[in-house]
């Protein structure tokens, strides 16, 4: 129910429901009056003893309207007539209100009435599409709040009030300081810590994957740096990865590590293909383990179709101009028209990716890593067995979603029995591919419920980068959603990332049961001590490196 003041003795009263409880009430076929009856009945308690009148009340859909443009000529609209905003945000009048505020002001600032509208329209457009957004947000909230039921009301309540992403943790420690504290208690509790007085803020509550346990809940995210040659991280990998390791993130992950030469995107992509590289990469293990409380996963990948082709900064996804070698994919459809058709994979092919898959792992144990990530996600060899937009196969590999999933699940199965037991194995899926008819977050949903099946341990969500032609939705936290849905859903820990940009957006995705780890990747590159940073933010006490502790700053509420 959706209530707010009208007049002095009266306030509108809105009621939303999904239509199969709307159906499984009998509402469907009931008359105003019935419809009216029956809201009064279920929310007696808060209409203690009132009555709903009606007016011409009817069940509907609500409408989202948006226009491209809101003049012609020297007609203008305002409001509801231009841009509705759904009614969670409770913002229809303000809309309103503010509109005609701002093509007042517009008229007295220009004399010629086309300048007033454009000026008018370019002062509004960025609120309105701002405000528009949240609203949308707020109302798949209530659309999908059956996903929620089972949480407990301290999550329930801040998933509530953090769904438009207006309000975030930190801003309701702001406006009540003693009920984000008892939050933070929860979450600690509720995570098995209870022991941890006063509580941490969530992002720095551990975190516990079979036997790796990991000192908080920030992930450096996999980020390519093309800069090897023939697979070899060097130098420029150890600084990278080290930096953020003693940076105070709790896990770190390589680059896409491809897992044969024929596997990389381009000629400077990391690999793990030969016993050499094992050396290298040990190297890097064993600085992370030394000088850090960090973990450290390796990401195995093999390109697909998508392989062959420049460096990022020489040309994103461009063929190279010459050595390319020959590409693999489920199907034989070329990235783009510039880029080569890759011949459509045969079961000797996939026993032949499935032995190099399983030869990295054994390699990443023997370098000492602590987790594997599989890479089945942006279009790669095995996302795209994935979608039916890049899987046209008519074998058993093709068709329904479980024959797409057949031979990522081999490969996964390959890698789980010679991978060590009390490590863990995360997988990286696109959770849609932002394309009608194609993969999408349903098919998410039953892909995360045959992984968790298998024995994978995480599912780390992105989306997208599977197909050239994808309209993806930009915006904070944009990826979030899906993994909240495979969460809760599939009842599978998800790892979440896209658009993540300081703490405080940490702490409200862990709080509000939306991811149970988050993942940060230009938030790494512009400040690879993200965590320490954001301990500091946050009067949290945590380990510095020795050699850095004449920078830790002191603590605001004594030592």
């Amino acid at each position: 129910m959706h209530a707010y003041p009208f007049d002095r003795d009266m306030s509108t009263f809105i009621v939303e429901t999904d239509e199969q409880s709307w159906q499984n009430a009998g509402l469907s076929c009931a008359d105003e009056a019935g419809s009216v009856r029956y809201c009064e009945n279920l929310f007696a308690s808060e209409l203690e003893g009132g009555k709903l009148l009606s007016n011409k009340s009817t069940w509907i859909k609500f409408n989202r309207i948006k226009n491209a443009t809101w003049r012609h000529k020297n007609s203008v609209l305002i409001g509801d007539a231009a841009h509705t905003a759904h009614f969670s945000i409770g913002s229809g009048t303000k809309l309103a209100m503010e509109d005609s505020i701002a093509l007042s002001e517009a008229f007295s600032q220009h004399t010629n009435v086309d300048d007033a509208l454009r000026s008018y329209e370019d002062l509004r457009w960025v609120e309105v599409a701002k405000l528009q957004r949240a609203a949308e947000v707020s109302q798949r909230f209530f659309e999908d709040i059956r996903r929620w039921k089972e949480f407990d009301p301290e999550q329930f309540a801040v998933k509530l009030m953090t769904r438009s992403k207006r309000v975030t943790h930190d801003n309701l420690r702001l406006r009540d300081p003693a009920y984000i504290a008892n939050v933070d208690r929860w979450f600690a509790d509720h995570n098995g810590h209870k022991h941890l007085d006063p509580p941490p803020p969530p992002m720095f509550i551990p975190f516990r994957l079979r036997g790796l346990e990991l000192m908080n809940r920030v992930v450096v995210s996999a980020m390519c740096q093309y800069s090897s040659e023939d697979g070899m991280p060097n130098d420029w990998h150890f600084i990278h990865l080290g930096t953020r390791a003693i940076g105070g993130a709790a896990l770190l992950f390589t680059e896409m590590t491809d897992v044969s030469r024929e596997g990389r995107i381009s000629p400077g992509c990391a690999g793990m293909y030969k016993p050499e590289h094992v050396t290298a990469w040990r190297r890097i293990v064993d600085f992370v383990h030394t000088n850090s409380y960090a973990k450290i996963g390796m990401q195995l990948a093999h390109a697909g179709r998508k392989g062959s082709t420049k460096l990022s900064w020489e040309g994103m996804d461009e063929p190279l101009p010459s050595g390319n070698w020959p590409l693999i994919s489920a199907s034989p459809i070329p990235w783009t028209s510039l880029n080569q058709v890759p011949r459509e994979m045969k079961r000797e092919d996939m026993q032949l990716v499935i032995g190099d898959f399983v030869r990295a792992a054994q390699f990443a144990e023997q370098a000492g890593f602590d987790i594997l990530e599989l890479h089945m996600a942006h279009g790669y060899l095995l996302s795209s067995f994935f979608s039916p937009l890049t899987n046209r196969r008519s074998d058993e590999f093709g068709g329904s979603i479980e024959n797409r999933m057949r031979f990522p699940l081999e490969v996964f199965d390959a890698v789980r029995r010679v991978w060590p037991d009390h490590k863990p194995i995360s997988v990286r899926i696109s959770a849609t591919d932002w394309v009608p008819g194609g993969f999408d977050g349903g098919d998410s949903v039953v892909i995360a419920k045959m992984l968790k099946a298998h024995g994978c341990d995480i599912i780390d969500v992105s989306t997208g980068q599977t197909v050239p032609h994808a309209q993806p939705v930009y915006g904070r936290m944009y990826q979030a959603p899906y993994a909240d849905r495979i969460r809760n859903e599939a009842g599978i820990p998800t790892i979440t990332v896209g658009n993540i940009q300081n703490w405080d957006q940490v702490n409200t995705l862990l709080v509000s049961g939306q991811a149970d780890l988050v993942a940060l990747a230009r938030a790494h590159l512009y400040d690879p001590y993200f965590t320490l940073h954001a301990a500091a933010d946050q009067d949290y006490e945590v380990d510095w490196p020795n050699q850095y502790l004449p920078a830790k700053p002191r603590r605001r509420k004594g030592t």
